[in-house]
């Protein structure tokens, strides 16, 4: 039987048109329709005359490369593993409008006073800390430990992971200070040049990857803080100010928080001290 007698054959008419298509006998096609009639499903499980599929050979090769897990590594491995899966987390999120921050970080650029958005957040970070002494605390299994000084935690990437130097008493530093300690902290750190000493005793920690165009993630406590804030990157996009559709500048900031010391009213009442401090800067120098 050629294609052209497909007509002859007990088939409905789409299971015709789909053999005409495919180049199927339909004299060679097993019909599971009433008086074997076939169908459209006998057809499209039909494989007997169909033309072989051509398959292309992958190119690629297999390969790989293994390092050794540094002693740096294995350190923030162990004690991420213990926080995430010891403390209790939970997540706030808040978006802030940075409208006036940027407004005041160009009058101090045209000043030659160099101050970064991180920098602000730090400051602004270490302020608030001083208004809510419970989010600057440590879990210390029989004891909570509520921290009268602010040292703030700065993550800093190296290529062996995070280290997380410490700007000590940042609540009494100056915008401009911070930015040079914190510019100091990341050169030394990524040539390996920091000591011991300059990445202990934090109170609190602050990731930031608003610079990689990260706009929102979460982040793990860093021990013994009880809480981190993870900073993402200023976007811009249509707002609603008194009562009119304008273009602004939003930032997402994510508080991470030990539910065995912090709860979330908590958080809260901080990240709304935060965004106060944030979206009015004169407000961290008063």
């Amino acid at each position: 039987m050629t294609h052209s007698d497909n007509s002859r054959v007990k088939a409905s008419p789409l299971a015709k048109k789909m053999a005409n298509d495919k180049g199927i006998d339909l004299g060679a096609v097993a019909g599971s329709g009433d008086g074997g009639r076939v169908v459209k499903r006998d057809v499209e499980n039909h494989s007997g005359s169909s033309a072989p599929v051509a398959s292309r050979s992958a190119v690629g090769v297999e390969s790989y490369t293994e390092e050794n897990v540094s002693q740096m590594r294995k350190v923030i491995a162990k004690r991420l593993a213990e926080s995430k899966f010891t403390a209790p987390h939970f997540y706030l999120t808040m978006d802030i409008d940075m409208d006036n921050a940027m407004a005041a970080r160009a009058s101090l650029k045209a000043k030659n006073i160099k101050v970064s958005f991180n920098d602000m957040v730090i400051k602004a970070t270490a302020v608030s800390l001083k208004k809510h002494p419970k989010i600057n605390s440590s879990w210390l299994e029989d004891k909570i430990r509520y921290n009268e000084h602010v040292h703030i935690g700065v993550a800093v990437a190296v290529d062996e992971g995070l280290l997380v130097p410490v700007v000590r008493h940042a609540d009494t530093k100056l915008m401009s200070d911070i930015n040079a300690e914190v510019f100091d902290y990341a050169t030394r750190a990524r040539e390996k040049k920091l000591q011991p000493h300059e990445w202990e005793g934090n109170t609190f920690t602050i990731s930031n990857l608003g610079m990689f165009g990260i706009e929102e993630f979460t982040a793990i406590v860093n021990p013994p803080d009880a809480c981190i804030l993870a900073v993402g990157g200023i976007r811009t996009e249509p707002v609603v100010k008194n009562g009119q559709i304008v273009i602004g500048n939003r930032m997402k900031v994510t508080l991470s928080c030990d539910h065995r010391v912090v709860d979330g009213a908590t958080g809260s009442e901080f990240l709304q001290t935060l965004k106060g401090m944030l979206e009015n800067p004169i407000m961290m120098i008063a």
